[in-house]
């Protein structure tokens, strides 16, 4: 049987990524737009190849802050073995363990069933592609997974055994994260053992900065993510960080007392963090939300939830998220919701720095170079 490039790619991913093996359960959640479709699609028949059981569900698009359809929720609830996430932009968010969320026997609780699975009950492995193209797939999980995973390593160890960064850009930023406690992860392509789970494309290293603890400035000038889709940009984008959280919204060489430029990248930003508050305090008028959780959903969502390096060779940035926080020569910052679960928020927003140098500072007193102008310095 001949195999397209699409379908040799979904094999390669199947076998080396997420190690499915013969007769496990395959559940591939997508929606009803053209490039997904055809990943969806390639994947049932790499995962037929491999003599596992797939199944497709399909919903309509979701944003950061819709609810997936109960036809997902039910199907994860099958405990499937492998669960593969290629939504054109997001999975959606579990309307019932919202309000009443999964807990585990350590006391753990998870606001879905999917996180719940994998990372509370460690029954599954997953992969999520928000915003997959086949021209992204095809280029970019196809890579030397075993270099990437030593790259992910060296700089994990580093930013776990490190008190705090130091980012600075050419752009502008020039930003200190507290990281001290944390422990960095690597989205490094092996997905293999339940409870693993990540991007395609892989290849990031990321860390949840301690909260309350960022300072300084950032300045985006690479793509932003907004609620409902990844932009380039063409203003950077400028953000003043107190105490952890965003103060100043503001284009680059703009007054930042004044309000955002009309229709500006960072009047849009600014707009979906706004939406992330307001709706945060209307959920739990509505009874969506445990009480109480409105006002932390809120603040929550100006916090600095996530520091990442890109680690990815064939990853480029061209306004798709997905794979420009993957890009070499690049850092990002996520807005709102960390990974640490200790700062919970309706919106992630992934935003991107070019060419930063980030040094990493010891509790004895020494410090490393991990980036230099965008240059990894750090490597096995």
């Amino acid at each position: 049987m001949m195999f397209s490039k699409l379908e040799k790619t979904a094999i390669k991913v199947l076998k080396e990524v997420c190690g499915v093996k013969k007769d496990e359960r395959v559940l591939i959640i997508t929606n009803d737009k053209k490039q997904v479709e055809k990943i969806s699609l390639a994947f049932y028949k790499a995962t037929r190849k491999l003599k596992a059981f797939p199944t497709i569900v399909v919903q309509p698009v979701k944003t950061l802050l819709d609810y997936a359809d109960k036809a997902v929720i039910s199907a994860l609830e099958s405990v499937p073995d492998v669960v593969l996430s290629i939504s054109h932009n997001k999975l959606g968010k579990d309307e019932k363990a919202s309000l009443n969320p999964y807990k585990t026997q350590d006391g753990r609780e998870f606001s879905s069933i999917f996180n719940y699975l994998r990372e509370g009950t460690k029954q599954l492995r997953a992969i999520w592609t928000p915003g997959l193209t086949v021209d992204m797939f095809c280029r970019t999980a196809n890579v030397d997974y075993h270099l990437m995973k030593n790259r992910c390593e060296v700089l994990s160890e580093i930013l776990t055994k490190a008190e705090y960064v130091q980012v600075t850009s050419p752009g502008g930023t020039d930003v200190k994260v507290d990281v001290s406690t944390r422990k960095a992860f690597c989205d490094d392509g092996d997905f293999t053992q339940n409870g693993s789970g990540g991007n395609i494309p892989a290849g990031e290293v990321y860390i949840s900065p301690v909260v309350g603890k960022t300072e300084g400035k950032i300045v985006f000038d690479g793509s932003i993510s907004l609620t409902s889709k990844d932009i380039l940009v063409k203003n950077p984008v400028c953000l003043e960080i107190e105490n952890g959280f965003i103060t100043k919204v503001y284009s680059q060489g703009q007054n930042p007392d004044l309000p955002p430029q009309k229709h500006s990248e960072a009047e849009k930003l600014l707009s979906c963090i706004t939406e992330a508050e307001n709706s945060a305090i209307q959920r739990e008028k509505e009874g969506k939300i445990p009480l109480g959780q409105g006002e932390i959903l809120k603040k929550n969502a100006r916090n600095i939830g996530e520091l990442g390096i890109g680690l990815n060779p064939n990853a480029k940035i061209n306004g798709n998220m997905l794979e420009d926080e993957k890009a070499f020569r690049t850092c990002h910052f996520a807005i709102g919701q960390n990974y640490d679960g200790d700062a919970n928020a309706l919106i992630h927003l992934d935003c991107l720095v070019k060419n930063p140098t980030i040094i990493a500072f010891f509790k004895d007193g020494t410090s490393q170079v991990i980036l230099s102008n965008g240059n990894l310095v750090c490597t096995k």
